[in-house]
């Protein structure tokens, strides 16, 4: 178009050509943009999804532990510094994506977001990797082999999938020559490729945990399955339950499998039908214990197979003793009772009916029966106070037997904020939609706390009080002023035991750095 000479018209229509090709290359760059705008969301909805899922998975693993702290406990200790770990690294990410998008005032407009300087002058000093670019790539190298530490060597394909997620190495242009990471994947990129990367990192991230709960507890549901687990149990049946000095102890050990869905149609003990004792597919035996000596009971339970009647005989032993002359107390928690709680206490006397125990404290304290042996206890004024139980015996006697419980406060409770207590670091965006709880670190009771006040003071603003366990207008206003490296302090938090509605005695205050 450029050589020879041209006529006036051959050089509109030229012009014409170059206008239009220009044209066409902005449209083009402004899909681009705008397809890894639409990809950026779709990865945040994405993680959003998978982030619901694990904490279902979480709060399941949680539930387990409680109920079985010797099988789930060691599982839940590795997914609770998985997610420390990955938790670290997402704020993180969200804190370089608010970095990145702070002068853009719709974060929608992907078209706009096709200058590269921003990240490049965090990231780089001219051909140079910036001391937070060195950051954030030790970051995700630090979660990589963190996450590899937790889980050990057990999972090698896992392990496998996690170097590649979050691999750095450097990378290798045609000529053979080596590029750092970060300068082949952020260098000169639009602000919402990179917007879009970061997103795709938290993804992995959510991913990652994703698979490592999946792993821990299809792990533990395969070891369920075998032969030596759960489903399985040695049955000792000796040939009596008490024995004397020097004699041998005989008897067999059994493999027994629980199933609480297999019902017997019929049970016999003795000459009586007792099918109506049987509970989650288990036998349960009440009858009375005889005279003192050893004592036998025999008794068949009948299943159907095949529409025919199959008779499994059983039989035991078992000795009755002297009747007991003082009773058994104990605490469910601890040798403590704690005044504004509903502290269990557990009495029994052995060989003793529940009808014929009767438990008693002063006036100025409250014991209430709930079950079989079970009792609330509600101290009152004083430092403790004494159960006294008096038991009848069918040999008519009566035993009396007094227990004596410190009684203490409640302790000091912490402020929170998900989870963490003490100092934490947020991005300023963030911290407005936080809400203030408090919780007992490391109490014996799991207790639940309404949080009804606090006072939030930011440096060099006026202290200002707020209703309820969320900001309200007036200290949003106040936080707004907040500045980068500013500790907001959250003090004189007033807090509730919710179902006593018992006032905690002090709050321990908690502190948010501003990380941006």
């Amino acid at each position: 178009m450029a050589g020879g000479k041209l006529s006036a018209r051959q050089k509109m229509i030229n012009l014409m050509y170059l206008v239009f090709i220009a044209m066409l290359a902005m449209n083009m760059s402004k899909e681009v943009l705008s397809a890894f705008g639409f990809m950026n969301e779709e990865l945040t909805e994405s993680s959003r999804t998978t982030s619901i899922k694990n904490n279902e998975s979480y709060s399941n693993l949680n539930i387990k532990a409680k109920d079985q702290k010797e099988k789930y406990g060691p599982l839940k200790t590795k997914s609770d510094q998985i997610k420390s770990l990955s938790n670290d690294l997402n704020v993180y990410l969200d804190t370089l994506k608010a970095k990145i998008t702070e002068d853009i005032d719709d974060l929608k407009d992907y078209e706009s977001m096709d200058k590269p300087d921003v990240l490049d002058e965090y990231f780089f000093n001219g051909d140079k990797l910036s001391k937070k670019g060195k950051e954030f790539k030790d970051k995700i190298n630090s979660y990589r082999n963190s996450v590899i530490s937790v889980l050990g060597s057990a999972d090698s394909k896992l392990i496998s999938v996690i170097n590649k997620r979050f691999n750095t190495d450097d990378y290798k242009n045609k000529d053979g020559k080596k590029i750092d990471w970060i300068e082949y994947r952020y260098k000169g990129f639009p602000v919402v490729a990179s917007l879009t990367s970061f997103s795709q990192i938290q993804g992995n991230i959510k991913n990652t945990e994703s698979d490592i709960l999946s792993a821990l507890l299809g792990n533990q549901l395969e070891g369920d399955s075998k032969l030596t687990t759960n489903n399985y149990k040695g049955i000792v049946r000796l040939e009596k339950t008490a024995y004397f000095s020097g004699e041998r102890v005989k008897g067999q050990v059994v493999l027994g499998r629980y199933d609480d869905q297999l019902v017997p149609s019929k049970v016999t003990l003795g000459k009586k039908d007792i099918t109506n004792n049987v509970e989650n597919g288990q036998v349960i035996i009440d009858m009375p214990a005889g005279n003192v000596g050893e004592r036998e009971f025999k008794g068949v339970i009948t299943f159907m197979q095949d529409g025919e009647a199959q008779d499994i005989p059983f039989e035991s032993s078992y000795s009755v003793i002297s009747l007991p002359s003082q009773a058994v107390i104990s605490a469910d928690k601890m040798n403590v009772v704690y005044r504004g709680l509903d502290n269990p206490i557990s009495i029994s006397v052995p060989g003793v009916g529940d009808k014929d125990i009767n438990p008693s404290v002063s006036k100025s304290n409250k014991l209430t029966r709930t079950g079989l042996g079970k009792y609330i206890l509600k101290p009152g004024v004083g430092d403790e106070v004494v159960i006294n139980v008096s038991a009848k015996l069918s040999n008519g006697k009566t035993i009396k037997t007094p227990k004596t419980f410190r009684i203490k406060n409640l302790p000091t409770a912490a402020g929170v904020i998900k989870g963490d207590f003490g100092v934490i670091s947020l991005p300023k965006s963030f911290i407005p939609k936080v809400e203030i709880n408090a919780e007992f670190p490391d109490f014996v009771f799991d207790l639940e706390l309404d949080v009804l006040e606090f006072t939030l003071k930011v440096p060099g603003q006026l202290s200002v009080k707020v209703k309820g366990n969320k900001f309200n207008s007036k200290a949003k206003k106040i936080i707004a002023k907040a500045r980068r490296g500013d500790v907001i302090a959250i003090y004189k938090i007033q807090a509730i035991e919710r179902k006593s509605k018992t006032r905690v005695p002090r709050v321990l205050p908690i502190n948010i750095e501003v990380s941006n």
